[in-house]
């Protein structure tokens, strides 16, 4: 008869923020003092969180200790800004690629052909508009959810004590409450 192997032990600095600047000003510093994006994550969305534990929670400060609490990445505002662009941009593009094609393949003229992928890329362009509005409402309305239920939380995964140490200061100089750092069974998984 053999011994169940132990899971593998994580050790992680966790925080509770009342401000979205708050949060992001200390996974600012986070990133900057060596801490990876991938040592970082935020709670889930709540919908998500609700269906993985299978009941509704009352407050976010439940759930810092929770192994089983499915979490997100972190993505940084300029990333967020980034895919916004980017979304705009590539539809712009196959807008307009895809009607210069259409038009090229009947016989258009170049002037016919040029007008017809400023129109695509434009209709394209407001398509990617309205989508990457969409994202910003998600974000912001993720947040909402969370601060409405008692703040953000944050997990910075450490290595070691001198990780801890640093992690904790970081959080409680950005003003996270019931900051402290447990040990978790395995790794958490990003949602």
């Amino acid at each position: 008869m053999s011994d169940a192997q132990e899971p593998p032990m994580v050790r992680e600095a966790v925080g509770v923020f009342d401000t979205a600047d708050n949060l992001q000003d200390a996974i600012d510093d986070l990133m900057m003092s060596g801490f990876e994006r991938a040592e970082l994550s935020l709670l889930a969305s709540e919908r998500a969180v609700e269906e993985k534990l299978g009941h509704e929670y009352q407050k976010t400060t439940e759930l810092t200790d929770n192994a089983a609490v499915p979490r997100s990445i972190f993505v940084s505002r300029e990333e967020l800004g980034n895919a916004e662009g980017g979304l705009i941009g590539i539809l712009t593009y196959v807008g307009a690629m895809a009607a210069a094609g259409a038009i090229v393949a009947s016989g258009g003229t170049i002037a016919v052909v040029i007008a017809g992928a400023v129109a695509a890329g434009g209709v394209g362009a407001a398509i990617g508009t309205v989508l990457a509005r969409h994202l910003d409402k998600q974000h912001a309305h993720n947040l909402k959810e969370q601060l409405d239920r008692g703040g953000l939380l944050l997990w910075v995964h450490t290595r070691d004590a001198a990780d801890e140490q640093r992690a904790t200061a970081i959080l409680k100089f950005h003003h996270a409450r019931d900051v402290h750092v447990h040990t978790l069974p395995s790794a958490p998984s990003a949602a």
